[in-house]
């Protein structure tokens, strides 16, 4: 016990000593960071490793389903694509009949040039790509005079790609769509025209059909010219009207033939229009019945009207004796 408080009162005195030669640690500001310290696990102390932290989630691609507008536009443009068709060959050139609005589809490959013959005396105005970064797109010209004939001349640089051309010349609109193979590729394409023959048709046929009689068995001292023709005045005006007690005959300028025909409606009276079934011979409308008054009518902003009216002249003309 004695020796317990001797120890005790030696470390009273010693502290004071102890204090005053221990080195001086100066105070950190309060603000200040205080350093971590790595501290070491002592050997054999099981090694905790922190949990990896959670990967953010990649957003998915919203999925945007097509609108009923683009539906009806690619059943559109699907309806009204032409593929190259086996009986349409000729040697190697694809013919395609032309209509206006149809898609042509073009089936070209890299290395190879696909001829466009266009119609022959038929002139180019313009030609317009979607693509023309990884396609090469000219035109040429063979032929003269009335035989002188436009190529567009189209290759693409990779397979596998697709554009559109639109070629306009003074004559027509043609709407091609382009897809490139890796090597197998149209050499040239060319269209018939089934309405410029129609129209080539209709044209050797006129003058036969103009030296034709308007009708057979007419009775000259049987005709009535007690019409009135009156309203609008356009180039189709007709010259006059006349009947033979069963058919009334129209007769119409020379012209006719090269505008458009003006259909013709019978007016009862209370003013409603009825369309009326005729026959175009030559320069008349042939209507297989009388009436009182018609009209005819041609035009949608500006509608050019032209009345017929049955008056009471009875009389006939007759030939002069």
């Amino acid at each position: 016990m004695k020796t317990a408080l001797l120890a005790a009162m030696s470390l009273a005195f010693a502290a004071p000593a102890l204090a005053q030669n221990a080195p001086t640690i100066p105070a950190l500001p309060a603000n200040a960071a205080v350093p971590s310290v790595a501290v070491a696990a002592p050997p054999g102390a099981p090694v905790v490793s922190s949990p990896p932290k959670a990967a953010t989630p990649v957003p998915r691609r919203r999925h945007i389903s097509p609108s009923p507008a683009e539906l009806r536009v690619r059943a559109a443009n699907r309806a009204a694509t032409l593929e190259p068709a086996t009986g349409a060959y000729l040697n190697a050139v694809q013919v395609f009949p032309y209509s206006e609005g149809a898609i042509y589809h073009v089936l070209t490959a890299p290395g190879q040039v696909t001829d466009i013959a266009l119609q022959p005396g038929e002139t180019l105005v313009a030609v317009a790509a979607g693509d023309t970064v990884r396609w090469v797109i000219g035109d040429t010209t063979s032929g003269s005079g009335d035989t002188r004939r436009t190529h567009v001349l189209v290759k693409p640089f990779n397979a596998g790609i697709a554009t559109n051309v639109i070629i306009t010349t003074d004559r027509r609109t043609y709407h091609l769509a382009l897809s490139s193979t890796v090597r197998t590729a149209m050499s040239a394409l060319s269209w018939t025209y089934p309405q410029d023959a129609l129209i080539a048709l209709k044209a050797a046929a006129e003058p036969a059909r103009a030296a034709q009689p308007v009708a057979s068995g007419l009775a000259v001292d049987q005709l009535h010219f007690g019409y009135a023709i009156t309203g609008d005045k356009p180039v189709w005006r007709p010259l006059r009207a006349f009947d033979d007690g069963r058919q009334t005959f129209i007769q119409f300028p020379a012209s006719l033939g090269e505008s458009e025909a003006p259909p013709l409606f019978l007016v009862d009276a209370k003013g409603n229009a009825e369309l009326v079934n005729y026959r175009v011979q030559g320069r008349y409308y042939v209507v297989d019945r009388i009436f009182d008054a018609a009209e005819l009518r041609l035009g949608l902003k500006h509608q050019d009207v032209v009345r017929i009216s049955r008056t009471g002249e009875t009389a006939s003309r007759r030939r002069p004796s």
